[in-house]
């Protein structure tokens, strides 16, 4: 009789449907792992997506269709008189003049003024030079020359005035219109070149000119042509270097967080491997039937591939519509920022890509085939005479278990972990992460029989044996129960390491930069701030011991990158400045002018003591002796330190924006606070920041614990998943053994010597997660520490082991695999002793 092709179809539908009715929540977990990793990882992208259309978005309004830039390198600007050597050049079509200033609004909140020439703004910025002068005025109020017209963001109508704070000063500004074609969110104020540089005390100075490259120039030349008359406190910078600049503002801290939500998804891809070695496990008799009835072994391999397959497409598709769905709230909530503080403020609108959409659908798809590729295998494996006589797990329990793939996977992870960066990204140090976890997981049954076999020949109790004797026996099925915990326990134990490493570092270079008992700082006056005569009377005032005055500016070293800090304060003993050094700051020669540098500028830069470094000041190019690095975790982009006397001759700025005072001995802390506020112009403490040094210090490292906010998260889903998986899994397996336990029942062992066994095997395989997991954990948080962070943000720490949380992981894993399984027993063992063996009568 011939066969029907499809009935073998018919009962593989019924086997799957089946499996998944009778045991959804191993399905349901399966599938939740899938789901987090993939919203985690797409909720973070649209995030980041939204904040960098916005924030390009801004760039856009404020060049507009610029072609080229011509940047002052410090917030000092350059002198007015380049602006016609530049706009006489025939490789220029067009030339527009721009003075920007850095203020605050009367609430406190940040503001950008700009001041146009509105003639030469129209051909370049048409969006801003609608609001750049008289002739350009839009809406209702009559406008003068000191007119401003200001960003829908910016609550002021007009006829109204704008109250803005610069540098000490208090400026009150004619509101004329709106500028309805900047982007909502930007906070800006544009009014006429002339006027602003007089309110602002910018009188011959510019900060950036825009420029349009004339017909049939290429923009390598005319930058060539401009970059020629140049002096050194301008710079050059095409689109392609802005774009590379705002990008690596935050593309470090997105790059990592994208990878922590990969490596969250790769637990899901375990817990898939779980769930499906399980369930093939559960059905080889029905599988072995599949055979007889004439299913191909191949047929068999692509059913279980299709299970998978299905539950990562299912997996993915709720992960997608739960990442747009957070990333909606925390755009809503929390802006763009997720705790790294680029984009903070932002409120962007969500954007949406069907590319990245279909990409991280078909990564948790990809995922979920992998996790299912093993099983598959082995269910194409299965030989029907012996599955249909007997469903339990094949193999012999005397077979050692290999662990040459292991030691494989981990050879080639230590490896990549020694290569460079890709793109100035950690990329190889997190395909080491993931090779290391492949090889923990790997090693599964190996580590699982070496820890467990000796307690089998131990002399104890019964149940001790009997536990320890069948973990032994079956290494295969401990590895499918634990892979997913010892995943995600491997990962909280590494992301806890770096936390804690980090965190310890940070607190101890805060007690090392903030030395002085309370702290000033004005904010917004890289140019201004504290005069001499100030500086003095702040000194004077009763209660204060000491006085340390400083500069802090910033400085652009490369068009293509982020400006750098430079620090202007007063050395220590021995002639350099008191810092957390890397190692002990050298000697400089006669003559020379040291400088030194955090250890972010070194990295960047390529510049090691000894070396020679060009900084431009005061309109002219300083070459400095780099003569120590020092640890810096305030300043990503880097800081170069001077001392504040060489400062002083090189610029002629006797000014100060920052100040630390020591107390005198019993003097009062508060009230020498309020006489150093009330010692400040109005104006200027109105923008002048005052608090004690621990205040700073524990405000500092809430901003710390903030930052990781998303990194707690991970960890936490992670874990809970993992947890969760081993749960469904010890259940399915202890629902399986029913007969075992039925035998165990017949030659005598009672029901409480039973569910002791079970606690036992709980704990074994708890303990062996978490010494497996922690193991993992040291390994891939050294990584972290030494490869990915130095790497992706170019600082180093210390190792600082959190041995509280890790003795805690390893504790709560061995309590929840312990209860979980006496859960499962007490299920299994409801059935009496002769209905659970009568298959083998």
């Amino acid at each position: 009789m011939p066969s029907d092709p499809a009935l073998p179809r018919t009962l593989l539908s019924w086997m799957v449907r089946g499996e998944w009715r009778a045991h959804p929540i191993r399905t349901l977990v399966a599938v939740l792992a899938i789901a987090v990793g993939v919203a985690l990882g797409f909720a973070v992208h649209l995030v980041n997506r939204s904040a960098l259309a916005e924030f390009d978005a801004a760039v856009r309004t404020v060049t507009g269709s610029a072609d080229l830039r011509v940047e002052a390198v410090s917030a000092e600007g350059f002198d007015e008189s380049l602006y016609p050597r530049v706009a006489r050049l025939g490789v220029l079509s067009a030339t527009s003049p721009v003075v920007v200033v850095n203020a605050r609004a009367k609430d406190g909140r940040s503001l950008t003024v700009l001041g146009l020439d509105p003639l030469r703004a129209a051909r370049v910025t048409p969006a801003l030079a609608v609001g750049a002068g008289p002739a350009f005025g839009a809406g209702g109020a009559a406008s003068g020359e000191d007119s401003v017209w200001l960003s829908p963001a910016l609550d002021a109508g007009a006829g109204e005035r704008l109250e803005v704070r610069e540098g000490g000063r208090r400026v009150s500004l004619p509101v004329a219109g709106g500028l309805p074609s900047v982007e909502t969110g930007q906070r800006l104020v544009v009014g006429d070149i002339a006027a602003i540089q007089m309110k602002f005390d910018r009188i011959g100075r510019l900060d950036r000119l825009d420029l349009l490259i004339a017909p049939g120039v290429s923009p390598a030349a005319a930058a060539k042509a401009v970059a020629a008359v140049l002096p050194p406190d301008a710079r050059v910078v095409t689109p392609e270097a802005e774009s590379r600049r705002s990008g690596d503002l935050s593309r470090a801290y997105r790059v990592n967080l994208g990878m922590l939500a990969m490596v969250a998804l790769l637990t899901g891809g375990f817990l898939v491997f779980s769930a499906q070695s399980l369930s093939i496990a559960r059905r080889r008799s029905a599988f072995a039937l599949l055979q007889v009835l004439g299913q191909r072994r191949e047929g068999l391999f692509l059913q279980v591939l299709a299970e998978g397959a299905v539950l990562g497409l299912i997996g993915s598709v709720a992960g997608l519509l739960a990442g747009a769905a957070l990333a909606w709230s925390v755009l809503g909530l929390l802006g763009g920022d997720l705790g790294g503080g680029y984009f903070s403020g932002s409120r962007p609108p969500l954007e949406i890509s069907p590319a990245w959409t279909v990409l991280h659908g078909a990564l948790g798809l990809i995922v979920a085939l992998a996790g299912s590729l093993i099983p598959a295998l082995d269910a194409a494996r299965i030989p029907a005479a012996q599955a249909l006589k007997s469903a339990g797990q094949a193999g012999d329990p005397g077979r050692r278990p290999p662990l040459a793939p292991a030691l494989f996977l981990g050879a080639t992870g230590l490896a990549a972990a020694f290569a460079p960066p890709v793109g100035g990204l950690p990329l190889f140090g997190y395909a080491s992460i993931a090779l290391i976890l492949a090889a923990g997981v790997a090693a599964m049954p190996w580590l699982a029989r070496l820890m467990i076999a000796p307690l089998a020949r131990l002399p104890a109790p019964v149940p001790v044996r009997l536990a320890a004797a069948r973990l032994a026996g079956a290494p295969d099925q401990a590895a499918v129960a634990l892979c997913g915990l010892v995943a995600s326990a491997g990962l909280m134990a590494a992301m806890g390491l770096m936390v804690s490493s980090f965190r310890g570092s940070v607190d101890e270079w805060l007690g090392a930069i903030l030395p002085a008992d309370v702290y000033l700082r004005v904010a917004n006056a890289e140019t201004s701030g504290l005069d001499p005569a100030l500086q003095a009377a702040l000194a004077a005032l009763p209660g204060v011991d000491a006085m340390e005055s400083r500069r802090s500016l910033t400085l652009t070293l490369a068009a293509e990158r982020p400006a750098v800090t430079l620090l202007a304060i007063p050395p220590g003993e021995g002639g350099a400045p008191d810092l957390p050094w890397r190692a002990p700051p050298r000697a400089w020669g006669e003559g020379e002018v040291p400088a030194w540098i955090s250890e972010p500028l070194s990295r960047l830069y390529g510049l090691s003591p000894g070396d020679r470094m060009d900084l431009p000041l005061a309109g002219r190019t300083i070459t400095v002796r780099v003569s120590g690095v020092w640890r810096d975790y305030g300043r990503q982009f880097g800081a170069v330190v001077l001392r504040r006397s060489d400062y002083l001759q090189i610029t002629g700025d006797a000014g100060a924006n920052e100040a630390g005072f020591t107390l005198a001995p019993g003097a009062d802390r508060t009230e020498t606070l309020r006489r150093i506020r009330q010692a400040l112009p109005p104006d200027l403490a109105a923008q002048t920041e005052v608090a004690p040094s621990a205040e700073i210090r524990a405000v500092a490292l809430r901003i710390f614990d903030r930052s990781f906010a998303v990194t707690y998260a991970l960890e936490a889903v992670a874990v809970l998943v993992g947890v969760a998986g081993v749960a469904a899994t010890v259940s399915a397996q202890t629902l399986a053994r029913r007969r075992e336990f039925g035998m165990l029942r017949h030659v005598g062992a009672g029901r409480g010597q039973i569910q002791a066994m079970l606690v036992l095997e709980g704990a074994f395989l708890g303990a062996v997660g978490a010494v497996a997991g922690l193991a993992l954990g040291a390994v891939m948080g050294q990584i972290l520490i030494h490869v990915v962070n130095p790497q992706s943000f170019n600082w180093t720490m210390d190792t600082r082991w959190p041995w509280g949380l890790l003795g805690g992981l390893a504790l709560a894993l061995t309590l929840a695999s312990s209860l979980t399984a006496l859960l499962a027993g007490r299920n299994a063992l409801s059935s009496d002793a002769v209905r659970a063996v009568r298959e083998d009568w």
